[in-house]
């Protein structure tokens, strides 16, 4: 998500102590792949990387208008017309730091090429060991991703359970843009809605807490989660 995918990296601040949902049993606690412990435990980040693709064509939405004349967003974006994003949440291994690194790209998809090119920013953002937990999608594995995996070395790739996006953090970070930053919004192309993406994404390292929302919004268990101070400045 760095260098060549052009990731925007940020830092959050030490770690909180972890909410998440209570009355029942997470579905796959304790059998995740890349478990958060185990990147702890091996001193290495850990690193959560997902995937969406906003479109141009507007998420429409309840809102304010004069009674009996809503709003009625116009817009002549093709079907599959789209920014296609890429996002990851990290955990630092000692201070457990939570940083936001994410790319765009408005002409392509994320196929497993320009994922292995943006793992391979990201490691130059997150020193010594890397942990990172990808979901069984085909741009997360095959011949060019096991390659970019033989070079380099420092990456370690685990595998989230299947049908399991309540165990990644960053699925929250889509709903909330598409939703909630983007939602009405008409833009006047792909180029533009990229760069709403990207200053929608970006100004959300000014919202403190953000990332460790992310994190209590899913049910993956914050890894040593013994700290005492709850309110984390949010990265990008």
């Amino acid at each position: 998500m760095a260098g060549e995918a052009g990731v925007q990296p940020p830092e959050a601040g030490p770690a909180g102590e972890g909410a998440g949902p209570r009355g029942r049993r997470r579905p796959g606690a304790g059998r995740v792949a890349g478990d958060p412990k185990k990147g702890a435990a091996e001193n290495a980040h850990l690193v959560l990387i997902d995937e969406a693709g906003p479109f141009l064509n507007p998420l429409v939405r309840r809102a304010w208008a004069p009674a009996g004349r809503p709003p009625v967003p116009e817009a002549g974006g093709r079907h599959r017309d789209k920014v296609s994003a890429i996002g990851a949440v990290t955990v630092s291994p000692v201070a457990g730091r939570l940083g936001f690194y994410f790319a765009t790209d408005p002409a392509d998809f994320f196929n497993a090429g320009r994922v292995a090119g943006a793992l391979r920013g990201l490691l130059r953002h997150l020193r010594g060991r890397v942990i990172a937990v990808r979901d069984g999608g085909s741009n997360h594995n095959g011949p060019v991703v096991r390659e970019f995996l033989r070079r380099s070395r420092r990456p370690w790739l685990g595998r989230r359970p299947a049908y399991a996006p309540e165990l990644n953090p960053v699925e929250a970070a889509w709903p909330w843009l598409k939703y909630g930053a983007l939602a009405n919004f008409v833009p006047a192309g792909v180029e533009d809605l990229d760069g709403w993406v990207l200053d929608a994404l970006v100004g959300r390292k000014h919202e403190p807490g953000l990332l460790r929302r992310l994190w209590d919004g899913s049910e993956l268990p914050f890894p040593g989660a013994t700290a005492t101070n709850p309110g984390l400045p949010a990265g990008q």
